[in-house]
């Protein structure tokens, strides 16, 4: 290389120098100035100051660079300035956040205590099919120190033609059974409409996965004040999860748990993929429960316990697991629903490692 060659070099080297010291040093300023305004309450969205700063840029500009380049470049500049202080904001302002609020939410629901010092198991079948099966699996679970039952009444299914719940009949069966045995209940609703009627048997509101961003049900159940699990989308980014929770929280709701219950991917040897890596995230992100839910994660019986095992370690609040009497009859889910012998080898496996 020339020395004349190195020197441009050089030259040129330093001149990125300089333009990388001085847009962080505008970076600085800007923030400097929104700072100024929040304090005096100036609103600092300003589409036509910075019209105005790119034309009297470009005024001052004498080439070689053509003025359109000028003007994509500094309009590149401040939008993503922008879209950084508005994201910084978000999370600032969102009251899901550990900025918000630091300490864990524990929520208490009658006898049982989700976020707290102990995980919590939820148990129970897929739907609701009848006051006996119903009673056969509570039972059991009762027996076993189990105290939160989950069940289906209203079911939000892929094809018009299967089991879509017994409805309010399955509710009423729910809190039958709840109140004899003496156990709190969860069961999903699927529109604003059902609220009002479901919280007269029930004692926490599901939101599915597929209700996930149905948001006059979201803003329905933060007025409600009744306690709700929130299950991730099926296809959701933990993102949209969390603002999701957000809408419950923003209309006054701080009683909810996240649930982590599998997203789609393109593997097909589980029901869905079970993200980990979602609980540790969220528990940093957010101040709220974490749950998992093993069943419709996996999708089959023989990873379930495995599954569980992970979530905990990775610092889950609890595990939701579907039981049936005799999941071969089931009207819905019968293949990922373990009976009443293999949730006891389940759970005993759980309370066996050091994790229950």
């Amino acid at each position: 290389m020339s020395g004349t060659l190195q020197q441009l070099q050089s030259q040129l080297n330093g001149i990125n120098r300089q333009l990388l010291h001085l847009l962080n040093e505008q970076e600085r300023t800007a923030a400097e100035i929104v700072r100024i305004k929040e304090e005096q309450g100036i609103s600092e969205a300003d589409p036509i100051g910075v019209q105005q700063m790119v034309s009297e840029l470009i005024s001052h500009n004498q080439g070689p660079i053509a003025n359109d380049t000028i003007m994509n470049f500094f309009k590149e500049i401040f939008h993503a300035y922008q879209k950084k202080q508005n994201n910084a904001k978000t999370e600032q302002k969102l009251l899901v956040s550990r900025r918000h609020k630091s300490e864990d939410t524990i929520i208490r629901v009658k006898q049982a205590e989700f976020g707290g010092v102990s995980p919590v198991m939820i148990a129970g079948p897929c739907s609701i099919e009848s006051r006996d099966q119903l009673l056969t699996v509570a039972a059991a679970l009762k027996n076993a120190g189990v105290t939160v039952l989950r069940g289906g009444a209203f079911k939000p299914r892929t094809s018009p033609y299967d089991f879509q719940g017994l409805g309010v009949e399955g509710l009423k069966i729910m809190k039958e059974v709840a109140d004899e045995l003496g156990m709190v209940t969860i069961s999903e609703i699927m529109s604003p409409s059902q609220i009002d009627t479901a919280a007269r048997y029930i004692d926490i509101f599901q939101i599915g996965a597929r209700n996930m961003q149905n948001f006059d049900l979201l803003k329905a159940v933060g007025q409600s004040g009744q306690p709700v699990l929130l299950k991730r989308g099926l296809s959701a980014t933990l993102e949209e999860f969390i603002l999701a929770a957000e809408y419950i929280l923003y209309k006054g709701n701080d009683r909810v748990m996240l649930t982590e219950r599998g997203i789609r991917t393109f593997e097909k040897w589980t029901r869905n993929t079970l993200d980990i890596s979602a609980v540790p995230l969220l528990k940093q992100e957010t101040h709220l429960p974490v749950l998992v839910d093993v069943s419709h994660s996996a999708g089959r019986k023989d990873i379930l316990l495995s599954c569980a095992k992970a979530a905990l370690a990775a610092g889950a609040d609890g595990i939701m697991v579907e039981v049936h009497p005799n999941p071969q009859a089931a009207l819905s889910d019968a293949n990922q629903q373990i009976n009443i012998d293999e949730f006891h080898t389940f759970w005993q496996g759980l309370c066996d490692s050091g994790l229950f």
